[in-house]
């Protein structure tokens, strides 16, 4: 088992320990996220959701306004900004001192959420290659961003070694410090580099940064078992668990009571 590497980020003026993997709560501001039971849509589903995610023992909360499933519906920019007005402000009244990422892929997004919403953390599904002011605005407002790979590849492992160290020598060449790096799990991949990437994603360590994985109740699980996402927390912990022993720091999770278990059984290797 590869233990994580002992990062820390910095949240707004706080340093926040990676040593330890973290769970992440996923909170969807969506009417059409792939998973039904994660999409958050009144007031009080919003603060039900974030609630929960405390008590199970999350440690991150991620907010999306936009759904990047398949075939999910456009969302203009200000319907993305409106949905998550409403999301934060409560978010922040449940959470006032947990790290909590905006799931955007547009820069006047990310801006408006870290500097209006109170937001820590920029995830970015494109990895910068839908807005072209995302890489410029991340390293301005200096907070840490997930780079996340989501390209189409023939040769899996060297492209993504190789799309990871050009984005990242651009982030450096902005100023930007902490960069956590996402392999992309469901992201312009086939089921078959899915797997391929996680069972050889230890080489994403050569970068000595922070690893996020998001395999949650994806269709890499339920496509291949057969069944329905709302059938796939089974395969789920299993994927996670996997994760783990390749040095993953943060999981990103629909399911975080599940997760934060997992994370107390390996813990880390002593």
């Amino acid at each position: 088992m590869q233990a994580p590497i002992p990062y820390t980020i910095n949240v707004r003026g706080r340093l926040f320990d990676l040593s330890e993997p973290q769970v992440m709560g996923i909170l969807n501001v969506t009417p059409d996220s792939f998973y039904e039971a994660s999409r958050q849509q009144t007031e009080e589903d919003i603060r039900r959701r974030a609630e929960q995610i405390l008590s199970d023992g999350g440690s991150m909360i991620d907010v999306g306004a936009y759904s990047t499933r398949p075939g999910s519906a456009e969302v203009s920019e200000e319907e993305e900004m409106s949905r998550l007005r409403m999301a934060m402000r409560i978010v922040r009244e449940v959470a006032p001192d947990v790290p909590v990422s905006v799931d955007t892929f547009r820069s006047e997004v990310a801006r408006m959420a870290i500097e209006e919403l109170g937001a820590d953390i920029v995830n970015d599904v494109s990895g910068g290659e839908m807005d072209e002011n995302m890489f410029p605005t991340v390293a301005r407002l200096g907070v840490p961003y997930v780079l996340t790979h989501n390209m189409p590849t023939e040769n899996l492992m060297p492209d993504i070694l190789y799309y990871f160290s050009k984005r990242i020598q651009q982030l450096r060449d902005l100023g930007q410090k902490d960069i956590i790096i996402d392999p992309g799990y469901g992201f312009s991949k086939t089921l078959e580099q899915n797997y391929h990437l996680l069972f050889h994603q230890e080489e994403l360590l050569l970068y000595e940064l922070p690893i996020l994985v998001g395999v949650s109740r994806k269709s890499m699980i339920y496509r291949r078992l057969g069944c329905t996402p709302a059938e796939s927390l089974n395969g789920t912990t299993a994927l996670n668990t996997i994760a783990l022993t390749k040095g993953t720091n943060i999981l990103r999770v629909h399911d975080v009571k599940e997760c934060v278990e997992i994370v107390k059984l390996l813990g880390r290797p002593q």
